[in-house]
């Protein structure tokens, strides 16, 4: 692939400078025509616009409309040749983007602009699929582009070279509540290339390019698109070679100077257009040969579509547009909140909303929404926390009331109860993406009843869950929780009102004491007030973890019992706020400091003492090593033993009690899907089925008297629900310094996700 990219990098610059010679040549032939022709192709409309503009020389470029083809076609063939500029040359300083999966699964190259104007994106990749298909699928924008809420296509104009030219207005989401949406008036242009290859390029008009104004919108600040596009080449026996470059201007002084950063990032552009488009059409390629297949007997199509209106409908609910139907709702004096209602019915019928969840009462939809800024605090493992430890922050009676909703008659009791009802959750997998980026799922919120009354409350509810940026090594990539109420049938059209967390990073920049700000909360919901870190502070994975937290839940609500509702959601936003920032400080990396966990227990050895104990123990029980040292450093044993690709756990040995783990290393924490703080909550027989339960029954005297025993390839279960296999196990007792039991090691091994 690498030889074939160098190839057609040379290829592609030589066509470049052809096009270039060849653009010059024409502008020059054009300017020294003296006629006019009757023609109507494009080709010689264009002499005949050009003809004109030479009497009238005043415009840099003349006021083109749809109806003058024309001037819309060297506008087109202008951004033609800006575009090949950058997707194979250097018209942009282009630096490798870092973080990226290297190898043979590499989704592809990606590299970002430095020091330019705006900010841009370039991929290159290899797909299986022919370029009439990726390129249909590309334009297809809403499909893949997650931030896009619509795309018209205001006019479709052929040009003489078979080519097509379209008018295009596309309005896309804002990411937080704290600035304004951005929209965009484009021209783009389809065409083919002499050698075959296929180019679809796009850029705004403005009044420096020329061309018809665009439709004047209220809620919307006006963003400029750079000339941008794909360019599909056909490969040999099949397949496309992909390039594409996003390169955009965002209005980056009309928002917040503490959002700015979001707004000027190529990195986040790269994860959000230009690396999400290559990994649409990489699934849909997978998809189509039947690479990837899904359990539950649904097609991808309809889980892709799930995955779609979850992060539609939250979007919505973070932007509230008015054209939707949202209206603010007074304040209780404090701004921390904001509270939008729906009660268009227009709203519910023409979007993801069902009409079955307002037919039998007059309501509407209620948003609590709120920002806030967090500080070191990755958004990858905040996300991943909130998803595995939902009763960390979540009502189990705010969670009925919304459960309740999806039935034909809702009782009416919008109120969080005290204490709520405290039940697990189980996770189960329902589809991810090909580099395991999104996955979605369904989560099934156990339910108990303690007295009576709270028989109604006990019943299991279920969520529909889209969670995605959980790889803490993916540069630029927001991380977002989203969930939806579903009922027991889970139809293909269900209705989802979702809810949930988005926390986007901000690019690292000195920070000085104004750099942390009140968002839309009061200054003291931020996690860590004060500005800069200290000098002397280490800077944890080279940036400083700041980053956007955005929260939004939606609730339905008959007319009479609105301001209840407001008053819960109000409540429970703030709930959720001051549950988050507790979580956030617990898992900050500042506050862990550099130790793989917890401080350990009062008793317990100190980890590095623990991992010369299980090493030893393997060794003097088993006759060989648990691994090669590879290195003389005081804590070498304990890396070693942490990154060890098995799954590696500790568990006591007392009499009188079921035992409990109390360290796992990384691998063994990947198992269970857990953290070493929630570690010491499991129970071993938790996590083991039925028969791996009977067989440690019927090996446990070998273990205690030989020191060690080997259990043959079985099931067990994580935290999550998810069940695990494992090729074999190996148990061995582990002794402290005076040579008495300290507890159990369980080794194991090439352990995979069911």
């Amino acid at each position: 692939m690498n030889k074939l990219l160098m190839e057609e990098n040379d290829r592609l610059q030589k066509q470049v400078s052809q096009l270039v010679y060849e653009n010059g040549y024409m502008r020059h032939q054009l300017q020294s025509a003296s006629g006019t022709t009757t023609d109507n192709s494009c080709e010689s409309v264009v002499m005949n616009g050009q003809h004109q503009q030479q009497q009238n020389p005043t415009p840099q470029h003349p006021q083109r409309d749809a109806n003058n083809p024309a001037g819309l076609l060297a506008i087109a063939e202008e951004a033609l040749a800006e575009f090949l500029s950058k997707a194979t040359g250097t018209a942009v300083d282009w630096v490798q983007m870092i973080g990226m999966k290297p190898g043979p699964d590499s989704i592809g190259i990606v590299a970002v602009s430095r020091n330019c104007s705006g900010v841009a994106a370039r991929a290159c990749g290899l797909v299986s699929l022919e370029p009439t298909k990726v390129a249909e699928i590309l334009k297809d924008r809403p499909s893949w582009f997650r931030d896009c809420r619509c795309l018209d296509v205001l006019s479709v104009l052929p040009t003489g070279n078979g080519g097509t030219i379209e008018l295009i207005y596309m309005q896309t989401y804002a990411p937080t509540t704290l600035a304004a949406a951005r929209d965009f008036w484009t021209l783009r242009y389809t065409t083919s290339l002499e050698d075959g290859s296929l180019v679809v390029c796009e850029r705004s008009l403005t009044s420096s390019t020329g061309g018809p104004a665009g439709p004047p919108t209220a809620s919307f600040v006006r963003a400029e698109m750079l000339p941008s596009g794909f360019l599909i080449r056909p490969c040999e026996g099949g397949g496309s070679i992909i390039h594409i470059v996003d390169h955009v201007d965002l209005d980056v002084w009309s928002v917040p100077e503490v959002l700015r950063p979001l707004y000027e990032s190529s990195k986040i552009l790269a994860q959000k257009m230009t690396i999400a488009a290559l990994r649409h059409i990489r699934q849909i390629a997978q998809e189509t040969s039947g690479e990837i297949q899904y359990g539950g007997g649904r097609q991808p199509a309809v889980l892709r579509t799930f995955s779609q209106r979850l992060c539609r409908g939250f979007n919505d609910a973070v932007n509230g547009f008015v054209d939707d139907g949202w209206s603010l709702l007074g304040s209780d004096g404090v701004e921390d909140v904001t509270i939008m209602i729906n009660s268009s019915p227009n709203k519910f019928l023409n979007s993801q909303y069902s009409t079955s969840m307002f037919s039998t009462f007059g309501g509407g939809v209620l948003c609590a929404k709120a920002s806030m800024l967090l500080q070191d605090v990755p958004p990858a493992l905040l996300v991943r926390f909130l998803r595995e430890h939902r009763s960390e922050w979540a009502d189990y009676g705010v969670d009925a009331y919304s459960a309740a909703c999806l039935k034909a008659s809702p009782y009416a009791v919008p109120c969080a109860r005290p204490g709520g009802f405290p039940g697990s959750q189980v996770i189960l997998p329902l589809a991810h993406t090909v580099e395991h980026e999104e996955f979605l799922e369904v989560v099934r919120l156990e339910g108990h009843a303690f007295s009576p009354e709270d028989v109604a409350l006990a019943r299991d509810m279920y969520l529909l869950q889209l969670c995605s940026g959980v790889d803490e090594n993916a540069v630029g990539a927001c991380a977002q929780l989203v969930f939806a109420p579903i009922d027991e049938s889970f139809a293909d059209d269900a209705p989802l009102l979702p809810s949930g967390f988005r926390v986007i990073p901000l690019d690292p920049k000195t920070d000085g004491p104004a750099a942390t700000r009140t968002l839309d909360l009061a200054s003291t919901l931020e996690v860590r007030a004060g500005g800069a870190r200290p000098a002397g502070e280490a800077d944890l994975n080279s940036y400083n973890l700041r980053s956007v937290l955005t929260i939004a839940f939606q609730f339905t609500f008959e007319n009479n019992l609105r301001d209840n509702v407001a008053a819960m959601a109000r409540q429970y936003v703030r709930s959720v706020v001051g549950s988050v920032q507790r979580v956030a400080m617990a898992i900050s990396p500042s506050r862990l400091g550099t130790h793989l966990g917890p401080k350990p227990l009062p008793g317990s050895p100190e980890a590095l003492t623990l991992a010369r104990w299980i090493c030893r123990g393997y060794r003097v029980h088993t006759g060989s090593e648990l691994f090669r040292v590879d290195s003389q450093a005081g804590d070498a044993i304990l890396k070693q033993l942490w990154h060890h690709s098995d799954a590696i756990l500790c568990c006591s040995v007392k009499t009188n009690a079921s035992p409990v783990f109390t360290f796992a290393n990384q691998a063994g924490l990947d198992m269970l899907e857990t953290t070493l703080v929630a570690l010491q909550d499991i129970m071993l027989d938790k996590i083991l089925d039925e028969a791996g339960r009977k067989i440690l029954c019927s090996e446990f005297s070998k273990i205690m008297q030989q020191g060690f025993a080997y259990l043959p390839a079985g099931l067990c279960v994580s935290s999550m629900g998810r069940p695990v296999s494992y090729e074999q196990a190996i148990a061995w007792k582990v002794l402290n310094d005076d040579d008495s039991n300290h507890c159990l090691a369980f080794m194991f091994i090439n352990w995979s996700f069911v």
